[in-house]
């Protein structure tokens, strides 16, 4: 039976057919600003596609509690998975988080063609994985493995922990934070696309430097050319901190098996991401330095691994 798998992000939706044999097709990315509702995306690609598909399985940035009722982090859609299945003619409908479907693509991905290694550290079959990915907002999980070598995916809301600070220029760029925008500064507000706005804006007020109207990607180009000086400090501070963050994540979970980095932005980056203070970073915990060296850091390349995630999990 054809199965319809989508990838629910903050700012695209990710759709595909699947297979019995899970060979995913007719992939389309849509918008999501660009429609009102989910389903309105789910039909404007049904309208597209040869095959109906009878069951589904979506993979939705939110926290899920179990129940019917979604709503979105980071993006104004909320649903019922009862009426979205019933609307779009699915006689099963599955809902996992975001970053469910990326953890259970990892196991199928293959260093060099889908990751690469930045950094120096190995990966100990059968140990723990964590993986963070910075987007428009930040995802973490993390997979464990059962005695028979089966992935167990823990999903968490761990973008949302508060960001570590060190430095008198940190604390300074956190109070501004909490001063004009925020009533917390979790590490998403600092590592994701609109991280890096919101840095830039801090940078600048700190400077007292006018800040022009940039999106995270002009940010980022900017910074990566050395074009600007505050946009420069910003990127330098996301890599530093998504470094940060991720230590603790390998530190929490025991990760031997590796930390992969997801998203869209870091593999954008290419070789800048490895000079940058990313692994400085997350070995900078003291005594525990020579441990976290053993730990592999993985970018992720492959282009949809929601997909491959999900498709994987519609087999099971």
């Amino acid at each position: 039976m054809t199965g319809l798998i989508a990838d629910i992000g903050a700012t695209n939706a990710r759709f595909a057919l699947c297979d019995d044999k899970g060979q995913v097709s007719d992939i389309r990315i849509f918008a999501g600003a660009d429609y009102p509702t989910l389903v309105a995306a789910a039909e404007a690609y049904l309208a597209h596609v040869p095959l109906r598909p009878t069951r589904g399985i979506f993979s939705i940035a939110a926290p899920l509690d179990g129940g019917d009722q979604v709503s979105m982090t980071n993006h104004g859609w909320s649903f019922s998975v009862r009426d979205t299945a019933r609307i779009l003619n699915l006689d099963d409908l599955r809902v996992v988080n975001d970053f469910t479907a990326i953890a259970l693509a990892v196991p199928h991905l293959s260093e060099g063609s889908d990751f690469y290694a930045v950094g120096q550290g190995g990966r100990l079959p059968g140990a723990p994985i964590a993986l963070i990915g910075p987007g428009t907002g930040l995802g973490v999980a993390a997979i464990v493995f059962d005695a028979a070598g089966q992935p167990i995916v823990l999903p968490t809301e761990g973008g949302h922990v508060t960001v570590p600070v060190q430095t008198a220029r940190e604390f300074a760029i956190v109070e501004w934070l909490l001063q004009d925008k925020y009533s917390h500064i979790s590490a998403e507000r600092v590592v994701s696309g609109k991280g890096l706005v919101n840095l830039y804006q801090a940078i600048s007020a700190l400077d007292k430097q006018p800040a022009i109207d940039a999106d995270p990607a002009q940010i980022m180009a900017r910074g990566l050319n050395k074009s600007c000086p505050r946009c420069i400090e910003a990127v330098d501070l996301f890599c530093h901190w998504l470094g940060s963050v991720a230590g603790n994540l390998a530190l929490t979970y025991g990760a031997f098996g590796g930390v992969f980095i997801a998203g869209g932005i870091v593999p954008q980056m290419g070789t800048a991401f490895a000079d940058s203070r990313f692994r400085r970073s997350f070995l900078a915990k003291g005594r525990y330095k020579d441990y976290l060296d053993r730990i592999a850091t993985l970018v992720i390349t492959h282009p949809q691994p929601g997909l491959l995630g999900l498709a994987r999990q519609l087999m099971a």
